[in-house]
């Protein structure tokens, strides 16, 4: 029986996995580096199942009420032009989004009303797992026992490092990715892809009044670049691009809300657990962006990890079930999403490239 678990990470998949631990009656401990417990990034976009993640962990009202849900993806040429749509699978809208700040703020309120213990500033230093359960120290010296913990802890995860020390490092995948959050058009209802030139620009709306607009560029690892030279460097990026994205880089100015950041990624070999120690979300299968599926992802393990446990058994028994259902659909998103990124990079034809998209998310539109 699990009766205490400590979650390590305080992100989405950590948050996710806190709420359907607690809601079963187990006694969650999270842990988090960050003092403040604060979120980077301008906004997340919201797919299909992603949506129907948001619905089983019970947060899905909220996120439709703070975010945005249209239908489809418009598939544009750099010009602006619609040429196709990926439609959205039967019954289930999406192509939406959400800020990012938004959806922390969401989590971590039901997060904290369902009894979780949160603490802030420190990770895990160690682990020593038995047949018992798990004594683990942390860096701030206290330590505990557990029945499981859990890693969600991302792409750098101390858990991983301490459960598996020889699992792959993220490596970049040869694109960044440029964010800019800006005012939204009333028009402007869906998702949409600007393929043909010499980036791939997406924008997504996130609430009712604003969006947020990715561009991946190809390119050598960036050095950190100081923020007062992004917005001239993005507008450079989109050059040559009308519509909409032509408005939006001739809106540009020194204080523009841009992120910059590599794309790496990896496929962890293997099961994600040992009897005692689970990783989840990015801990386990991070993922680059095509997908729009890491968000989605992270909460699904949480679900089925609650289901697992509804159907009983000791605990290295669950995690191996749970594996058994999780795994081929982790591995579809981050292979997949590679696979777009490759062809992003190679140039090939936009066709191509959405027929991929599509075809990922409606196997991903199937039961979790």
């Amino acid at each position: 029986m699990i009766r205490k678990v400590l979650v390590v990470g305080g992100g989405i998949g950590g948050m996710a996995a806190a709420i359907e631990l607690g809601r079963r009656g187990i006694a969650v401990d999270l842990v988090d580096l960050d003092p403040h417990w604060r979120v980077y990034g301008a906004g997340i976009t919201i797919t299909s199942p992603t949506l129907r993640a948001f619905g089983d962990l019970g947060i899905l009202d909220a996120v439709l009420r703070d975010g945005f849900s249209g239908n489809g993806i418009r598939i544009c040429t750099m010009e602006g032009v619609p040429v196709d749509e990926v439609a959205d699978p039967p019954g289930m809208p999406g192509s939406g989004g959400i800020m990012r700040p938004i959806l922390h703020r969401i989590l971590s309120e039901r997060t904290l009303e369902i009894g979780t213990n949160v603490r802030l500033g420190c990770t895990v230093s160690s682990m020593d797992e038995d047949e018992h359960g798990a004594a683990v120290v942390l860096s701030d010296g206290s330590n505990d026992r557990y029945d499981l913990v859990i890693g969600a802890d991302g792409l750098n995860s101390a858990v991983r490092g301490l459960t598996f020390p020889d699992a792959p490092k993220p490596a970049y995948t040869g694109q960044s990715v440029w964010r800019l959050f800006a005012k939204r058009p009333a028009e402007f209802d869906r998702r949409h892809f600007f393929l043909g030139g010499k980036v791939k620009i997406g924008i997504a709306p996130v609430s009712q009044d604003s969006l947020y607009l990715f561009l991946l560029e190809k390119t050598p690892r960036h050095p950190m670049i100081p923020d007062a030279e992004l917005p001239a460097m993005m507008a450079a990026l989109m050059q040559g691009y009308g519509g909409i994205v032509g408005r939006l880089r001739d809106e540009l100015h020194d204080a523009s809300p841009i992120v910059m950041r590599p794309l790496e990624a990896f496929v962890l070999p293997g099961a994600w657990h040992t009897d005692r120690v689970l990783l989840i979300g990015d801990a386990a299968h991070p993922t680059t962006p095509q997908l729009a599926s890491g968000a989605g992802m992270a909460v699904e393990d949480a679900v089925v990890l609650g289901r697992e446990i509804d159907g009983g058994g000791e605990v290295p028994e669950i995690l191996r079930r749970y594996q058994a259902r999780r795994d081929a659909r982790c591995r579809l998103v981050v292979e997949n999403s590679l696979e777009i990124g490759r062809l992003e990079q190679a140039g090939a034809p936009p066709s191509e490239q959405t027929r991929l998209v599509a075809q990922s998310l409606a196997r991903l539109a199937e039961p979790v």
